[in-house]
Protein backbone atom coordinates (compact mmCIF):
# COMPACT_ATOMS: atom_id res chain seq x y z
CA UNK A 1 0.00 0.00 0.00
CA UNK A 2 1.11 3.73 -0.88
CA UNK A 3 -0.23 6.38 0.90
CA UNK A 4 0.73 10.07 0.87
CA UNK A 5 -0.42 12.21 3.24
CA UNK A 6 -0.57 15.89 5.55
CA UNK A 7 0.75 16.03 9.10
CA UNK A 8 -2.79 16.08 9.68
CA UNK A 9 -5.13 13.61 6.97
CA UNK A 10 -4.05 11.59 4.14
CA UNK A 11 -4.36 12.66 1.06
CA UNK A 12 -4.32 9.98 -1.73
CA UNK A 13 -3.68 6.08 -0.66
CA UNK A 14 -3.40 2.73 -3.26
CA UNK A 15 -4.11 -0.15 -1.84
CA UNK A 16 -2.20 -2.62 -4.46
CA UNK A 17 -2.75 -6.01 -2.74
CA UNK A 18 -5.30 -5.51 -0.54
CA UNK A 19 -3.38 -7.62 2.22
CA UNK A 20 -2.72 -4.55 4.68
CA UNK A 21 -5.83 -3.01 6.23
CA UNK A 22 -6.66 0.63 5.22
CA UNK A 23 -6.78 1.63 8.28
CA UNK A 24 -3.52 0.64 9.48
CA UNK A 25 -2.30 4.53 7.97
CA UNK A 26 -3.90 6.17 10.69
CA UNK A 27 -1.78 4.66 13.19
CA UNK A 28 1.38 5.98 10.95
CA UNK A 29 1.50 9.58 12.37
CA UNK A 30 1.24 9.03 15.94
CA UNK A 31 3.92 6.70 15.82
CA UNK A 32 5.84 9.23 13.85
CA UNK A 33 5.47 11.88 16.63
CA UNK A 34 5.99 9.59 19.45
CA UNK A 35 9.75 8.80 17.71
CA UNK A 36 9.92 12.35 17.06
CA UNK A 37 9.72 13.18 20.60
CA UNK A 38 11.41 10.43 22.31
CA UNK A 39 14.77 11.24 19.64
CA UNK A 40 14.29 7.50 17.96
CA UNK A 41 13.18 9.08 14.88
CA UNK A 42 13.50 5.80 11.89
CA UNK A 43 12.78 5.44 8.49
CA UNK A 44 10.52 2.11 9.26
CA UNK A 45 8.17 2.04 11.78
CA UNK A 46 6.96 -1.32 12.67
CA UNK A 47 3.48 -1.55 14.54
CA UNK A 48 2.21 -5.01 15.29
CA UNK A 49 3.25 -7.19 12.00
CA UNK A 50 2.73 -3.86 10.13
CA UNK A 51 5.95 -1.97 8.53
CA UNK A 52 5.87 1.84 7.53
CA UNK A 53 9.06 2.73 5.14
CA UNK A 54 8.28 6.45 4.51
CA UNK A 55 10.15 9.73 3.25
CA UNK A 56 9.41 13.20 3.70
CA UNK A 57 8.76 15.94 0.69
CA UNK A 58 8.47 18.99 1.74
CA UNK A 59 5.09 19.13 3.76
CA UNK A 60 4.36 15.56 2.71
CA UNK A 61 4.98 11.99 3.74
CA UNK A 62 5.02 9.21 1.36
CA UNK A 63 4.48 6.15 3.19
CA UNK A 64 4.46 2.43 2.29
CA UNK A 65 3.12 -0.03 4.36
CA UNK A 66 3.72 -3.99 3.80
CA UNK A 67 3.17 -6.79 6.52
CA UNK A 68 6.21 -9.04 4.28
CA UNK A 69 10.05 -8.66 4.33
CA UNK A 70 9.95 -6.74 1.41
CA UNK A 71 13.59 -5.40 -0.24
CA UNK A 72 13.28 -1.63 2.07
CA UNK A 73 15.71 -0.34 -0.93
CA UNK A 74 13.59 -1.42 -3.59
CA UNK A 75 11.06 0.06 -1.26
CA UNK A 76 12.75 3.58 -0.29
CA UNK A 77 13.97 3.92 -4.69
CA UNK A 78 10.09 3.49 -5.51
CA UNK A 79 9.09 6.27 -3.08
CA UNK A 80 11.97 8.58 -4.46
CA UNK A 81 10.99 7.53 -7.99
CA UNK A 82 7.33 8.81 -6.98
CA UNK A 83 8.61 12.27 -5.73
CA UNK A 84 10.59 12.19 -9.27
CA UNK A 85 8.06 12.13 -12.10
CA UNK A 86 5.25 13.66 -9.76
CA UNK A 87 7.90 16.65 -9.84
CA UNK A 88 8.18 16.17 -13.60
CA UNK A 89 3.72 15.98 -13.84
CA UNK A 90 3.25 18.93 -11.70
CA UNK A 91 6.41 21.07 -11.11
CA UNK A 92 5.75 20.95 -7.47
CA UNK A 93 5.28 17.87 -5.68
CA UNK A 94 3.18 19.61 -2.53
CA UNK A 95 -0.74 19.40 -1.20
CA UNK A 96 -2.13 21.29 -3.83
CA UNK A 97 -0.75 19.83 -6.75
CA UNK A 98 -2.15 16.52 -5.23
CA UNK A 99 -5.54 17.72 -4.31
CA UNK A 100 -6.02 19.68 -8.00
CA UNK A 101 -4.56 16.53 -10.34
CA UNK A 102 -6.20 13.73 -7.90
CA UNK A 103 -7.40 11.80 -11.31
CA UNK A 104 -3.97 11.65 -13.00
CA UNK A 105 -2.47 11.03 -9.19
CA UNK A 106 -4.47 7.89 -9.72
CA UNK A 107 -3.72 7.09 -13.65
CA UNK A 108 0.25 7.82 -12.35
CA UNK A 109 0.17 4.95 -9.54
CA UNK A 110 -1.80 2.46 -10.98
CA UNK A 111 1.05 2.57 -13.58
CA UNK A 112 3.73 2.68 -11.83
CA UNK A 113 3.32 -0.48 -10.17
CA UNK A 114 1.45 -3.69 -10.47
CA UNK A 115 0.37 -5.71 -7.65
CA UNK A 116 2.90 -4.33 -5.72
CA UNK A 117 5.89 -5.05 -8.20
CA UNK A 118 7.79 -1.69 -9.69
CA UNK A 119 6.00 -1.43 -13.52
CA UNK A 120 6.94 1.95 -16.00
CA UNK A 121 8.67 4.60 -13.72
CA UNK A 122 10.01 6.30 -16.56
CA UNK A 123 8.32 9.73 -16.52
CA UNK A 124 9.17 10.33 -20.54
CA UNK A 125 7.36 7.27 -21.52
CA UNK A 126 4.38 7.75 -18.84
CA UNK A 127 4.02 10.94 -20.04
CA UNK A 128 2.97 9.59 -23.47
CA UNK A 129 0.05 7.88 -22.75
CA UNK A 130 -0.93 10.27 -19.10
CA UNK A 131 -1.36 13.26 -19.66
CA UNK A 132 -2.82 16.18 -17.31
CA UNK A 133 -5.65 16.95 -20.06
CA UNK A 134 -8.41 14.70 -19.13
CA UNK A 135 -9.83 14.25 -22.77
CA UNK A 136 -6.34 12.87 -23.52
CA UNK A 137 -6.73 10.44 -20.66
CA UNK A 138 -9.70 8.45 -22.34
CA UNK A 139 -8.05 8.53 -25.32
CA UNK A 140 -4.59 7.07 -24.21
CA UNK A 141 -6.57 4.22 -22.80
CA UNK A 142 -6.98 2.56 -25.77
CA UNK A 143 -3.59 2.66 -27.40
CA UNK A 144 -0.38 1.97 -25.00
CA UNK A 145 2.62 2.87 -26.39
CA UNK A 146 4.65 0.09 -27.64
CA UNK A 147 7.92 1.20 -25.12
CA UNK A 148 5.74 -0.19 -22.00
CA UNK A 149 6.48 -3.90 -23.68
CA UNK A 150 9.11 -2.70 -25.80
CA UNK A 151 12.85 -4.08 -24.88
CA UNK A 152 13.93 -0.63 -25.00
CA UNK A 153 11.64 0.82 -22.50
CA UNK A 154 13.07 4.12 -21.90
CA UNK A 155 12.74 5.68 -25.86
CA UNK A 156 10.03 5.78 -28.65
CA UNK A 157 10.07 5.01 -31.97
CA UNK A 158 9.46 7.40 -34.78
CA UNK A 159 11.58 9.90 -33.33
CA UNK A 160 12.71 12.28 -36.30
CA UNK A 161 15.27 15.30 -35.67
CA UNK A 162 15.98 18.13 -38.59
CA UNK A 163 19.42 18.40 -37.01
CA UNK A 164 20.88 15.48 -34.97
CA UNK A 165 22.95 16.42 -32.20
CA UNK A 166 24.53 15.24 -28.44
CA UNK A 167 25.52 17.47 -25.93
CA UNK A 168 27.68 15.55 -23.26
CA UNK A 169 28.37 17.31 -19.96
CA UNK A 170 30.73 15.62 -18.17
CA UNK A 171 30.38 17.12 -14.57
CA UNK A 172 33.04 16.74 -11.31
CA UNK A 173 32.04 18.16 -7.91
CA UNK A 174 35.46 18.16 -5.09
CA UNK A 175 34.36 17.12 -1.85
CA UNK A 176 37.61 18.39 0.60
CA UNK A 177 37.64 19.16 3.96
CA UNK A 178 41.22 20.91 5.10
CA UNK A 179 42.28 21.34 8.82
CA UNK A 180 43.18 24.78 10.29
CA UNK A 181 46.92 23.98 9.42
CA UNK A 182 46.67 24.05 5.98
CA UNK A 183 46.41 19.84 5.88
CA UNK A 184 43.73 18.11 3.18
CA UNK A 185 41.78 15.54 6.23
CA UNK A 186 39.82 14.26 3.59
CA UNK A 187 39.02 14.53 -0.44
CA UNK A 188 37.55 12.67 -3.38
CA UNK A 189 35.55 13.61 -7.03
CA UNK A 190 31.82 12.69 -7.43
CA UNK A 191 31.80 13.14 -11.22
CA UNK A 192 28.33 12.48 -13.36
CA UNK A 193 28.28 12.39 -17.24
CA UNK A 194 24.87 13.85 -18.26
CA UNK A 195 23.41 13.55 -21.81
CA UNK A 196 21.13 15.66 -23.71
CA UNK A 197 19.90 13.81 -26.97
CA UNK A 198 18.56 15.07 -30.33
CA UNK A 199 18.55 12.24 -32.54
CA UNK A 200 16.29 10.70 -34.67
CA UNK A 201 15.28 6.75 -34.80
CA UNK A 202 16.91 4.53 -32.33
CA UNK A 203 20.90 5.14 -32.54
CA UNK A 204 23.16 2.79 -30.58
CA UNK A 205 25.95 4.93 -29.20
CA UNK A 206 29.19 3.89 -27.88
CA UNK A 207 31.22 6.39 -25.55
CA UNK A 208 35.31 6.07 -24.94
CA UNK A 209 36.79 7.17 -21.76
CA UNK A 210 40.11 7.63 -20.60
CA UNK A 211 39.50 4.40 -18.30
CA UNK A 212 42.44 2.81 -16.53
CA UNK A 213 40.38 -0.62 -16.47
CA UNK A 214 40.53 -0.33 -20.17
CA UNK A 215 44.24 0.70 -21.01
CA UNK A 216 44.96 -2.15 -18.73
CA UNK A 217 43.19 -4.33 -20.76
CA UNK A 218 44.77 -2.71 -24.20
CA UNK A 219 47.81 -2.48 -23.23
CA UNK A 220 47.84 1.04 -23.28
CA UNK A 221 49.79 3.77 -21.55
CA UNK A 222 48.34 4.59 -18.08
CA UNK A 223 49.82 8.02 -16.96
CA UNK A 224 46.78 9.65 -18.83
CA UNK A 225 44.08 7.21 -17.64
CA UNK A 226 41.53 7.72 -14.76
CA UNK A 227 40.48 5.07 -11.88
CA UNK A 228 36.75 5.24 -11.60
CA UNK A 229 35.05 3.81 -8.59
CA UNK A 230 31.65 3.89 -7.51
CA UNK A 231 30.28 3.46 -10.98
CA UNK A 232 26.75 3.53 -11.67
CA UNK A 233 24.53 3.78 -15.02
CA UNK A 234 21.28 4.34 -16.58
CA UNK A 235 19.54 1.41 -17.27
CA UNK A 236 20.00 2.30 -21.34
CA UNK A 237 23.98 1.07 -20.95
CA UNK A 238 24.32 -2.92 -21.45
CA UNK A 239 26.28 -4.09 -18.86
CA UNK A 240 27.67 -7.32 -19.98
CA UNK A 241 29.43 -5.48 -22.62
CA UNK A 242 30.67 -3.03 -20.10
CA UNK A 243 32.17 -5.94 -17.69
CA UNK A 244 33.68 -7.45 -21.09
CA UNK A 245 35.49 -4.78 -22.21
CA UNK A 246 34.64 -1.66 -20.72
CA UNK A 247 32.76 -0.23 -23.48
CA UNK A 248 29.82 2.14 -22.74
CA UNK A 249 27.34 0.82 -25.69
CA UNK A 250 24.08 2.15 -25.24
CA UNK A 251 20.74 3.31 -26.65
CA UNK A 252 19.86 6.92 -25.19
CA UNK A 253 16.93 8.23 -24.32
CA UNK A 254 15.40 10.99 -26.03
CA UNK A 255 16.24 14.27 -24.16
CA UNK A 256 17.81 15.23 -21.20
CA UNK A 257 19.35 11.91 -18.87
CA UNK A 258 22.03 10.60 -16.33
CA UNK A 259 24.09 8.11 -18.41
CA UNK A 260 26.61 7.61 -15.43
CA UNK A 261 27.94 8.70 -12.25
CA UNK A 262 31.30 7.82 -10.77
CA UNK A 263 33.36 8.70 -7.62
CA UNK A 264 37.39 9.21 -7.97
CA UNK A 265 39.46 7.99 -4.13
CA UNK A 266 42.14 10.26 -4.56
CA UNK A 267 44.06 13.31 -2.84
CA UNK A 268 43.05 16.33 -4.15
CA UNK A 269 44.96 19.59 -3.78
CA UNK A 270 42.27 22.27 -2.65
CA UNK A 271 41.48 24.49 -6.02
CA UNK A 272 41.18 27.46 -4.22
CA UNK A 273 42.67 28.66 -0.60
CA UNK A 274 41.30 31.05 1.44
CA UNK A 275 42.87 32.19 4.62
CA UNK A 276 40.32 34.19 7.10
CA UNK A 277 41.70 36.53 10.22
CA UNK A 278 38.75 37.45 13.27
CA UNK A 279 40.04 40.16 15.27
CA UNK A 280 37.85 41.12 18.05
CA UNK A 281 38.82 44.69 19.82
CA UNK A 282 36.14 45.16 21.93
CA UNK A 283 32.60 43.92 23.05
CA UNK A 284 30.81 45.97 19.88
CA UNK A 285 33.43 45.61 17.58
CA UNK A 286 35.00 42.73 14.99
CA UNK A 287 36.53 42.79 12.13
CA UNK A 288 36.73 39.69 9.77
CA UNK A 289 39.29 39.52 6.56
CA UNK A 290 39.10 37.10 4.03
CA UNK A 291 42.11 36.34 1.92
CA UNK A 292 41.78 34.47 -1.50
CA UNK A 293 44.79 33.57 -2.94
CA UNK A 294 46.77 36.64 -4.85
CA UNK A 295 43.54 37.91 -6.72
CA UNK A 296 40.86 38.61 -3.74
CA UNK A 297 41.19 40.75 -0.62
CA UNK A 298 37.69 41.48 1.19
CA UNK A 299 37.99 42.90 4.78
CA UNK A 300 34.30 43.40 6.61
CA UNK A 301 33.53 45.51 9.71
CA UNK A 302 30.87 44.87 11.84
CA UNK A 303 29.26 47.11 14.68
CA UNK A 304 27.61 44.90 17.31
CA UNK A 305 25.53 45.88 20.40
CA UNK A 306 27.43 45.53 23.46
CA UNK A 307 27.16 42.00 24.62
CA UNK A 308 29.01 39.75 26.75
CA UNK A 309 28.86 35.72 26.36
CA UNK A 310 30.93 33.39 28.75
CA UNK A 311 30.83 30.30 26.64
CA UNK A 312 33.15 30.04 24.64
CA UNK A 313 32.62 31.17 20.36
CA UNK A 314 32.24 28.38 18.41
CA UNK A 315 34.50 28.48 15.33
CA UNK A 316 32.64 27.37 11.57
CA UNK A 317 34.56 26.00 8.92
CA UNK A 318 34.48 28.13 5.84
CA UNK A 319 32.41 26.99 3.17
CA UNK A 320 33.20 27.75 -0.71
CA UNK A 321 31.23 27.97 -3.65
CA UNK A 322 32.23 27.85 -7.34
CA UNK A 323 32.12 26.64 -10.53
CA UNK A 324 35.01 26.37 -13.61
CA UNK A 325 34.43 25.58 -17.38
CA UNK A 326 36.27 23.38 -19.56
CA UNK A 327 38.05 21.42 -16.70
CA UNK A 328 37.77 18.52 -14.92
CA UNK A 329 40.02 17.70 -11.69
CA UNK A 330 40.46 13.99 -12.25
CA UNK A 331 41.60 14.20 -15.91
CA UNK A 332 38.86 12.37 -17.52
CA UNK A 333 38.65 12.68 -20.99
CA UNK A 334 36.08 12.01 -23.75
CA UNK A 335 37.94 9.97 -26.24
CA UNK A 336 35.14 9.30 -28.63
CA UNK A 337 31.48 8.91 -28.86
CA UNK A 338 30.54 6.85 -31.97
CA UNK A 339 26.98 7.38 -33.09
CA UNK A 340 25.31 4.22 -35.21
CA UNK A 341 21.95 4.58 -37.00
CA UNK A 342 20.44 1.96 -39.87
CA UNK A 343 19.31 5.27 -42.32
CA UNK A 344 23.20 6.38 -41.85
CA UNK A 345 22.81 9.93 -41.04
CA UNK A 346 25.38 12.15 -39.87
CA UNK A 347 25.40 13.30 -35.94
CA UNK A 348 27.99 15.79 -33.89
CA UNK A 349 29.05 15.05 -30.57
CA UNK A 350 29.62 18.18 -28.41
CA UNK A 351 31.17 17.57 -25.07
CA UNK A 352 31.18 20.31 -22.07
CA UNK A 353 33.68 20.11 -19.15
CA UNK A 354 32.69 21.48 -15.81
CA UNK A 355 33.98 21.27 -12.46
CA UNK A 356 32.48 22.41 -9.29
CA UNK A 357 32.62 22.75 -5.62
CA UNK A 358 30.65 19.89 -3.50
CA UNK A 359 31.56 19.86 -0.15
CA UNK A 360 34.15 22.30 0.10
CA UNK A 361 35.56 23.30 3.74
CA UNK A 362 38.38 25.04 5.23
CA UNK A 363 38.73 25.06 9.07
CA UNK A 364 39.77 28.27 10.73
CA UNK A 365 41.98 29.25 13.88
CA UNK A 366 40.30 32.33 14.49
Amino acid sequence: MVTILLTFQVLICRNYKGDVDMAEIDHFLPLLLQQEEEGLLSPAITRGNVHFLWIKHSNLYLVATTNKNSNAALVYAFLYKLVEVFTEYFKELEEESIQDNFVVVYELLDELMDFGFPQTTDSKILQEYITQEGNKLEVAKSKVPTTVTNAVSWRSEGIKYKKNEVFIDVIESINVLVNANGSVMSSDIVGSIKLKTMLSGMPELRLGLNDRVLFTLTGRDKGKSVAMEDVKFHQCVRLSRFENDRTISFIPPDGESELMSYRINTHVKPLIWIESVIERFSHSRVEIMVKGGKEFLMRAHFGLPSVENDEKEAKPPITVKFEIPYFTVSGIQVRYMKIIEKSGYQALPWVRYITQSGDYQLRTNS
